[in-house]
């Protein structure tokens, strides 16, 4: 499969083109990064310490969706929304791990869903979407009596708090319990605690890959589930892996349980 990759001089589009150039069903096809880094015109072999492949690094999202038979994306949502839109005009998948859109950008990106197979994660970790699933289950087995307390830590350049992967947890868990999210989501932690929220703590700091845990804590006891990423290869795997299982998929807003039939 040939695939393009947006952002590839972040951090997360420097995993996913390391995982691509070693992954034996996959080429890169072309790259881009923002206008006037100085990584353009530069061949990706090149800049990664390799021998040229004869694919410069564009600025450009046209000429990199149609070079590419599925698009891997961790950019940011302007961006992400901008480059769905091309790929769904041109008929290709389209991955994103990019958290921190709005509700109008969310109904943009399941619009472009009409027309193509995008798949949709806050976290492309085999490891978190189980977690999803498990929290989930143990939310809706247990009552009001046990808080729900999700807390994340990552480094200190990520920008939207909490994290996606941490919204998405809450989400599992409001799921679980057949609650409205949005009704029971406590980011504001003064006064007093409300039964049936579901709070939320942030740190950023350092280079931390990525941890989240989910506690549910009653009297006299706690239950804690947590993840733990040491390295951001991880969600590039799975993000390759989503692009491979793209193919040929009818039209849809697709998520990685999808992907991994969990």
């Amino acid at each position: 499969m040939k695939i393009g990759i947006t952002g590839c001089t972040g951090r997360m589009g420097q995993a996913v083109v390391r995982e691509a150039f070693a992954h034996p069903e996959i080429a890169v096809a072309a790259a881009m990064t923002r206008r006037g880094h100085p990584a353009v015109d530069r061949d990706i072999g090149v800049l990664f310490g390799g021998t040229p492949l004869g694919v410069a690094i564009t600025s450009e999202l046209l000429p990199l969706v149609t070079k590419s038979d599925a698009v891997v994306d961790f950019t940011e949502p302007t961006m992400s929304i901008a480059c769905a839109g091309i790929a769904a005009e041109i008929g290709v998948p389209f991955i994103t791990g990019t958290t921190g859109f709005t509700p109008e950008q969310e109904q943009q990106l399941a619009a472009h869903a009409k027309k193509i197979a995008i798949v949709h994660a806050p976290n492309m970790s085999v490891g978190v979407n189980l977690l999803l699933g498990i929290t989930a289950q143990l939310a809706g087995i247990l009552n009001e009596s046990f808080d729900i307390e999700i807390s994340d830590l990552h480094h200190r350049q990520k920008v939207d708090a909490p994290s996606g992967t941490a919204l998405a947890l809450g989400r599992a868990a409001a799921k679980g319990r057949g609650v409205e999210f949005d009704e029971v989501m406590a980011l504001d932690r003064t006064g007093r605690r409300k039964p049936g929220a579901i709070g939320f703590s942030v740190r950023r700091a350092g280079d931390a890959v990525g941890e989240h845990t989910v506690a549910f804590m009653a009297d006299g006891e706690c239950i804690e589930l947590t993840h733990r990423a040491s390295n951001r290869s991880i969600f590039a795997r799975g993000a390759l892996r989503a692009a491979l299982w793209s193919e040929g998929k009818a039209p849809g807003l697709y998520s990685m349980r999808d992907v991994l039939g969990v």
